[in-house]
């Protein structure tokens, strides 16, 4: 259409025209005259609404996902793909802000994101080093959490519809739960004052639990001090509330206050943390329609796979069948998010990935990469596979077209192959298969320190640094000590134990699992002791005897 210009004067008239019809349209509908002002403005992203979770279109959400502890298994990302294809609609993604682990960079913060949105998940984003301490402590403080996000500022800006800002996990163990509501206050303003405008979720004092029902009675007080009404609550459920009379009073309160609430965490052998009945939680939870989020995809001490590093969903635990297909699972439960514009209706494959090549190959580890696949959409991630005869067993995902894959046994023979795999779920054919042999085990030489970081009546917390003295990399070791006085291990970062009676073994984590020639891995555990706690007088790497100190 020919466009004709307007004279000054008449453009002018124009414009005065219009700023009168909005200061007028304003007072008599402010939303609409902001929507003449804003004509390309998106709905507000996820929010809280008379004390429910909903959608930037105001749709409920509620959420139906698990834990995936990405800061410990960074590049287990893949298996997002896997926790959607049980069901999930949303994944609870643990951080680290540097205080305690490494801090997650931008960009890697970035990647989570985008695969979050690859495969249709909303994500919850949560900082890990605030664990177990108050605000008296130097490290993990809420205060410095508040300033990791507000340090990714950039990375989190207009992602409001997919993402949900767990400011720290577990504050406050056992050192002052009552000072955790104006620290908690405090950080919410910060990033408001930043600018944030997502939802933020706050866990519950006492590692999560409110046994001391601490956030039940200051939950009113916090949620009026965040001006904009976007806060929900998280309890981590495990022994405390472990009845349906427990679980029921606990939850309702919050729901008949229009307080918004979830569980965050919960789940788990019923043997190690005193029979709570999560089926309970999950049937309240879907009656009262709040969300609730399983510790863990891979977790430490009760995952719901299997095998920690192996991440295959073919391998799930009880626990694993119970929360997805249980009565009240995941599968039965879980609503896919509105944002994601309902099913993709993909169903074209990716093209199969090249031939992977080994490199860097160790007597427990081996480095593989092939060429990238191809897709009409684009491809998610890879899952690496075993190959013995007709056999095939996942042993690594990637969303790389490269990964390492760890936990081999030295001067062995292995066949690996690789699949490639899209955001609907479309798996594409086999790649050709790579025939690789480790290594033998290098002797090297290795020294440990053992220190107790801190103790309570009936418990303790450990450290336990690994130094490889030797002049080569130790992969995939395995560390072995004994306990004299009748510690037992109960939860552990870094590595995974198992005892019998005194005598411990450890393997590592993912990002522990090689120690470089002149360097050195920390693992840290909690344990429960009798009234001496005397430390190990030995410890062997890899069967070789290690220098204390």
């Amino acid at each position: 259409m020919r466009r004709t210009r307007k004279s000054p004067l008449s453009a002018l008239l124009a414009r005065l025209a219009a700023l009168v019809a909005l200061v007028v349209l304003g007072a008599l509908c402010p939303s609409a005259a902001q929507a003449a002002e804003e004509p390309g403005t998106q709905a507000t992203g996820l929010h809280i609404s008379d004390g429910r979770l909903v959608e930037g279109n105001g749709n409920d959400f509620v959420m139906r996902g698990v834990n995936h502890a990405h800061t410990w298994y960074p590049n287990e990302l893949g298996s997002l793909a896997d926790i959607k294809a049980q069901g999930a609609n949303t994944v609870r993604v643990v951080l680290a802000d540097g205080h305690r682990w490494t801090a997650n960079t931008a960009s890697d913060v970035a990647d989570v994101i985008a695969q979050c949105k690859a495969n249709r998940l909303i994500c919850v984003l949560e900082v890990h080093d605030t664990t177990g301490y108050g605000e008296d402590s130097a490290a993990g403080t809420l205060d410095q959490a508040a300033d990791y996000w507000i340090g990714l500022k950039d990375v989190l800006a207009g992602q409001e519809n997919y993402i949900v800002i767990n400011i720290g996990n577990e504050p406050w163990g056992n050192t002052d739960p009552a000072g955790w509501t104006a620290p908690t206050i405090a950080a919410i303003q910060k990033l408001r004052n930043a600018g944030f405008e997502h939802t933020i979720m706050v866990d519950a004092p006492n590692w999560g639990q409110d046994w001391q029902q601490v956030m039940r009675t200051n939950a009113q007080s916090v949620y009026a001090a965040d001006t904009t009404g976007n806060l929900i609550f998280s309890i981590h459920m495990y022994s405390v509330f472990d009845t349906a009379a427990e679980i029921t009073d606990y939850l309702d309160a919050f729901v008949s206050a229009k307080l918004p609430i979830l569980i965050g965490e919960f789940g788990g052998p019923a043997d190690q943390w005193g029979d709570p009945d999560e089926d309970t939680m999950m049937a309240t939870a879907e009656q009262l329609d709040i969300g609730y989020l399983a510790w863990s995809w891979s977790g430490n001490t009760d995952p719901i796979l299997d095998l920690v590093l192996n991440f295959d969903p073919a391998q799930m635990t009880s626990w694993g069948k119970r929360i997805f297909n249980g009565a009240n699972g995941i599968a039965q439960t879980a609503k896919e998010a509105t944002v994601f514009g309902g099913g993709s209706g993909d169903t074209q494959a990716p093209t199969a990935p090249g031939t992977p090549t080994a490199s860097a190959v160790t007597a427990s580890s081996a480095n593989l990469s092939w060429t990238a696949s191809t897709d009409n959409v684009g491809v998610a991630g890879y899952d690496v596979v075993r190959v013995g005869g007709g056999t095939e067993t996942k042993v690594a995902a990637s969303t790389a077209n490269s990964v390492t894959v760890t936990g081999l046994t030295a001067n062995t023979a292995y066949s690996f192959a690789v699949y490639a795999r899209d955001a609907a779920g479309n798996r594409s054919a086999r790649s050709a298969t790579v025939s690789v042999t480790t290594a033998d085990t290098p002797a090297g030489s290795c020294s440990v320190g053992y220190r107790v970081v801190g103790e309570w009546q009936g418990g303790f917390q450990g450290e336990i640094a690994i130094r490889n003295t030797g002049t080569s990399a130790v992969s995939g070791w395995k560390l072995a000590f004994a306990f004299a006085n009748g510690q037992t291990v109960s939860n552990m970062w870094g590595g995974t134990p198992a005892q019998s009676g005194g005598s411990v073994t450890v393997t590592p984590a993912s990002y522990t699992n090689t120690i470089p020639a002149g360097g050195s891995v920390t693992v840290g555990f909690i344990g429960s002791k009798g009234a001496t706690n005397t430390a190990p007088a030995a410890f062997t790497l890899n069967g070789a005897a290690c220098v204390n100190g």
